[in-house]
């Protein structure tokens, strides 16, 4: 097979190899398709995922560099901790997940435009029924202020969209997650395309296939069978 950008059917939930995904636009591996739980189950497996605007084809993407954040590199800044403990924050998990992927969307159409089309959030929400996806939200005075989704069904968390509408909150959520997964001695988040925000926070990147050997190992993971159960996460920043 050669480096193209190929068309997925309707039926057939495969995808080509991510090594095959285009130089230019860099990582563009296929279009079409459906966003069904299975199909989307199937490509974080693989390493790819989806990322559109309202006006396109479905397009799912492998870049050739990926961004991680490995746990015990996450940046966490003096300043950060003193806000965290001037603060009376706590944090939740799957609470809120609808809430949270709407201030998602929201807090992108609000500053450059949004790939959270009504498509994308109702196959994260049926994810969400299914298990696959999940919310970790920030509250300040009983009011969710900050948080982030994503999907775990390994060792590594993928991470998809945050928001904040107070200061540092979508870093709170950040921390909270990186100090929940390494409870339960996950692996890394995947963060896939890198910027200054998130190097900030202590990401790193890798190559596609540095990204898939780690991915592949990842898979051996045995995920806890309660750590995704609606709940308050106690002394999460200790």
């Amino acid at each position: 097979m050669s480096k193209q950008v190929y068309q997925l059917g309707p039926v057939e939930y495969g995808f080509p190899s991510p090594e095959l995904a285009l130089d230019e636009p860099d990582g563009l591996l296929a279009f079409g398709g459906d966003l069904s739980n299975q199909r989307l189950k199937l490509a974080y497996q693989s390493g790819i995922f989806p990322w559109f605007s309202e006006d396109e084809p479905i397009m799912w993407w492998s870049p050739s560099i990926r961004a991680v954040i490995n746990l015990s590199n996450f940046h966490i800044s003096k300043s950060l901790k003193k806000y965290q403990k001037k603060n009376n924050f706590i944090v939740k998990i799957n609470t809120q997940f609808e809430s949270v992927i709407d201030s998602c969307q929201q807090q992108r159409v609000n500053q450059e435009g949004t790939w959270i089309t009504p498509s994308m959030k109702q196959a994260y929400m049926s994810l969400h029924q299914t298990g696959l996806a999940h919310s970790v939200e920030v509250y300040h005075n009983n009011k969710i202020v900050g948080g982030l989704y994503g999907i775990m069904q390994s060792g590594v968390f993928c991470g998809e969209s945050m928001f904040h509408t107070m200061t540092n909150a979508s870093k709170l959520a950040c921390w909270a997650l990186v100090n929940w997964l390494q409870r339960h001695n996950a692996h890394f988040i995947d963060c896939q395309l890198t910027n200054p925000y998130l190097t900030s926070l202590g990401a790193s990147e890798l190559t596609r296939q540095e990204f898939l050997t780690k991915l592949k190992l990842a898979q051996k993971y045995k995920m806890p069978e309660n750590m995704w159960q609606s709940q308050e996460l106690d002394n999460i920043y200790e």
